[in-house]
């Protein structure tokens, strides 16, 4: 069965970049190695991998990819932080501003 991977990093710049990957190791090689001048990562190495979510299913993981690209910092931060629970006041919080 095959694993597909959904993770942030954190770049030189303190921002954080949202991918999807079938291989993490590799993936946060190519984003080090810096071979595409177009992507976001290029300028803001080296980065740093601080979340990772294994699905089996590669649409589950690219939903959940998009869901988090359209997060805000602190939503982020909970579940690198590993603090799922914070989500829906953060969502609410969020929705006030």
């Amino acid at each position: 069965m095959k694993i597909y991977y959904v993770y942030i990093v954190k770049c030189s710049d303190n921002s954080y970049y949202t991918g999807f990957t079938n291989d993490l190791e590799r993936r946060i090689n190519e984003h080090n190695d810096g071979f595409n001048p177009e992507s976001y990562t290029y300028t803001r190495k080296p980065v740093e991998l601080v979340f990772y979510h294994e699905f089996n299913d590669a649409t589950q993981a690219i939903s959940f990819e998009k869901q988090i690209k359209g997060w805000s910092r602190k939503k982020k931060e909970a579940i690198i932080n590993d603090n799922w629970d914070l989500l829906p006041m953060l969502s609410k919080n969020r929705m006030k501003d």
